[in-house]
């Protein structure tokens, strides 16, 4: 921490937040979630964002659905340990995860940014944003990320299968996509902490093959109104540059954090955005008055994760020697099964997506206890990092 007090921060970021909201107003790259008459995503919006390398899908989910996946997601904050490795919750129960294998919660101290500086995720956050001290009062620690949502959100898994969803992962990465990963990121009021400015990808730079989807897409699904002080901003057109020396950005910035060509991504609930993972992106120290959730996962093409081993890992997922192979995949990949036939469940009237990895194993995925046991106990160590 520094002698930065959060009040001094949020007034120093005042303008350019304000700049970087008009800029996003003038740019457009926003709109209802549009598929065709087969289902599959508009022509116009793909190319939007494949020029942009996002796009930002407004007023696109249930608000029921949010509603459930907001109360979910608070009910896993609830049974968070009450301090890094403690074994209780705040209300003094067993905390969740404690036979997990990955520990499904990452704590930070408040409004710090804990990779910005650091070798960690392949050293792709190279400068640190700036880290406010706390007001008086304040936790030690603040849950900066919830891992393996879907084992333990019900409605996480189903919006994950949500055939709009979907429908945008296939036009993107084809019909054979894979999924990559998903957290759910916390930003608490005077508390969330930095995600320094980075390009998520970490494998592929030099790949003779490089193109500019090759490290894939994420989805954010914002939970609460998110803001320019709170979230996402992201540098148009950036996943077209190749690997970006961010710290020479920077510095040609005169070492100012506040890059001039970002605009931020505000949004209600219920929208989502889509972020290529080249994109150079990053969010401030939430040293707003308000917070910020974001359900956040994303898909690969096969082509650039089979037989690849990942250079990006977090906690106990890896690629291993030979990289990853078809089961792993297969195994991974069957999470996409489960949620669409628990959705079709759940929504027995909606036209569930048809995935087309598990034609042919819909008994394999069938929304059953046993199924639901095999498939999403630690299935985030079989995650697929690039």
């Amino acid at each position: 921490m520094t002698d930065l007090r959060i009040a001094d921060h949020a007034e120093a970021l005042a303008d350019y937040v304000q700049a970087g909201e008009r800029r996003a107003a003038t740019f457009g790259n926003r709109g209802p979630l549009r598929l065709d008459e087969n289902g599959r995503l508009h022509p116009e919006v793909l190319d939007a964002y494949r020029q942009h390398g996002f796009y930002v899908f407004t007023n696109a989910l249930d608000q029921g659905e949010v509603a459930q996946l907001r109360a979910e997601i608070n009910e896993m904050l609830d049974r968070a340990p009450i301090a890094p490795g403690a074994t209780v919750d705040g209300f003094g129960r067993p905390a969740l995860g404690r036979d997990y294998t990955i520990d499904p919660y990452l704590f930070i101290r408040p409004l710090s940014d804990p990779w910005g500086g650091t070798k960690l995720l392949a050293g792709r956050h190279p400068v640190k944003m700036a880290e406010p001290s706390p007001d008086s009062g304040a936790p030690d620690y603040t849950v900066h990320l919830i891992a393996g949502l879907l084992r333990d959100c019900p409605a996480a898994l189903r919006l994950y299968a949500h055939p709009g969803v979907l429908a945008i992962a296939e036009a993107i990465n084809g019909a054979d996509f894979v999924p990559y990963n998903d957290v759910a990121f916390v930003k608490k009021a005077g508390l969330g902490g930095a995600v320094s400015w980075h390009q998520d990808g970490a494998t592929h730079w030099e790949s003779p093959q490089w193109h500019p989807e090759i490290h894939g897409f994420n989805y954010q699904i914002q939970l609460y109104p998110t803001t320019a002080a709170n979230g996402l901003w992201v540098v148009p057109g950036s996943h077209l540059d190749g690997k970006i020396d961010i710290a020479a950005l920077i510095a040609a910035n005169n070492g100012d954090e506040r890059l001039p060509q970002a605009i931020p991504l505000p949004c209600e609930p219920g929208d989502f955005t889509i972020v290529n993972r080249q994109v150079l992106h990053g969010s401030f120290p939430n040293t707003s008055p308000d917070p910020r959730v974001s359900f956040t996962f994303g898909f690969h093409q096969r082509t650039s994760i089979e037989g690849v081993e990942g250079k990006l890992t977090y906690k106990g997922a890896d690629s291993g020697t030979g990289g990853y192979q078809a089961q792993q995949i297969f195994d991974r990949s069957a999470v996409i099964g489960l949620g669409i036939a628990a959705r079709r469940d759940a929504f027995p009237h909606e036209t569930p997506y048809t995935y087309q990895p598990m034609v042919g194993h819909e008994a394999l995925v069938a929304n059953t206890a046993t199924n639901r046991n095999r498939i999403l106990t630690d299935y985030n160590t079989r995650d697929l990092f690039i």
